[in-house]
């Protein structure tokens, strides 16, 4: 792929160096650095919640045989990957085995608020609609729900243990949405008004992590939403458009692209303003649009080689943006793919993103990385 401009390579070049001197560190965790990891968010992080959800449609169950082919039982687990996802990796990095079990598994949730829960959806966002329509899932867990769960489920426990409080502001709260409300605006529409979406999107953020904070809550890992116009789906969408407008510098459906540039700084700026209005939050922000350009522009270095970066492993027709289904093929190797499906990556590369969201410094964690986040003093309510 090809770097455009000096300026470009020398930054590319610093962003590597960097993103290698994160990967060289945070081997894992002996003991879990914190009591309990909460996680939140769409499927980028959920673990079955899907599952358990009778009206989701099964392309948003990760139900077909291919999914999980890397994990401990070679079988699907609801985790849009052929392995472990992004929460599993970070909570790894924590000290734990894997991510904490899907809310919807369990039949006493009150008993696990102790270790973590994880409440994610795959499908859904942070407007109550995005995945909750026919033409997508039909039926997930939104923002709303997984924060209403929480919330109710932290009120409940804390009349019954006088931990809770102590716990819960040493815990850590793992969030990656957003990016499904940027597909469905611009894959489904009606796009109406750019700035009135993203500011709908950066109010509803600041509503939720509220509502968390309201009940306990103080340290917060904030995943943006990163290039999502370069998953297999949205390839396929610029290349069929025949609009070179369409297509960005990566050969990406630029539309949501855009949008997902826009946004990072407006999270950025929220989360300044929130943590300076409510004593004791404390946050670290990804930066994802620039960890997946520098590994866009730089695919190969000594810690990893990835050769595919624009089609997925499992997946049928052009970019195998078909979908990884009963027929959909298999690639012989993950681990040099960027993505697995159609839209999600593979474990390799959430193994990459997650020691950088542990321990990278001030290139693509801002202000703090999760490692500095939990071994800061908490704050209780």
């Amino acid at each position: 792929m090809a770097i455009h401009g000096g300026a470009s390579c020398r930054l590319a070049a610093v962003c590597l160096l960097l993103l290698e001197l994160a990967l060289q560190g945070g081997a894992g965790a002996a003991e879990p650095l914190v009591p309990a990891m909460f996680v939140f968010g769409d499927s980028i992080v959920d673990v079955g919640n899907n599952n358990f959800i009778e009206k989701c449609d099964v392309d948003c169950k990760a139900y077909y045989p291919h999914y999980g082919v890397d994990y401990l039982d070679h079988a699907p687990t609801g985790r849009f990957s052929n392995g472990y996802n992004l929460a599993d990796k970070l909570a790894q990095e924590l000290g734990f085995a894997e991510s904490p079990p899907p809310f919807l598994s369990l039949s006493n949730a009150s008993q696990w608020m102790s270790t973590g829960i994880n409440f994610a959806s795959g499908g859904s966002g942070l407007l109550p609609k995005t995945g909750n329509g026919p033409v997508v899932c039909k039926q997930v867990l939104s923002m709303a729900d997984q924060v209403g769960n929480f919330t109710n489920l932290a009120r409940l426990w804390a009349s019954g243990d006088n931990r809770s409080a102590d716990l819960l502001s040493k815990s850590l709260f793992f969030i990656t949405t957003g990016s499904n409300d940027l597909f469905e605006y611009i894959d489904i529409g009606p796009q109406t008004n750019d700035t009135e979406l993203l500011q709908s999107l950066v109010a509803s953020y600041a509503a939720y992590l509220r509502d968390l904070y309201g009940v306990g809550a103080r340290k917060f890992s904030v995943v943006s939403t990163s290039l999502v116009g370069c998953c297999p789906s949205q390839r396929f969408i610029a290349h069929n458009l025949q609009d070179p407008k369409a297509t960005d510098k990566y050969g990406c459906l630029a539309a949501p692209n855009n949008l997902s540039s826009q946004l990072y700084p407006m999270f950025a700026t929220m989360l300044e303003d929130i943590s300076g209005e409510l004593p004791g939050m404390n946050y670290s922000l990804v930066d994802s649009i620039k960890m997946v350009e520098s590994v866009l522009e730089k695919p190969s270095t000594p810690s990893f080689n990835f050769t595919v970066l624009d089609t997925a492993c499992c997946g049928e027709g052009q970019f195998g943006a078909s979908g990884c289904n009963f027929s959909a093929p298999l690639c012989p190797s993950r681990s040099n793919h960027l993505f697995w499906d159609n839209y999600h990556p593979t474990e390799a590369v959430s193994q990459i993103a997650a020691k950088i969201i542990f321990g990278g410094n001030g290139t693509f964690v801002h202000p703090v990385n999760v490692q500095q986040l939990v071994a800061s003093a908490a704050s209780r309510p």
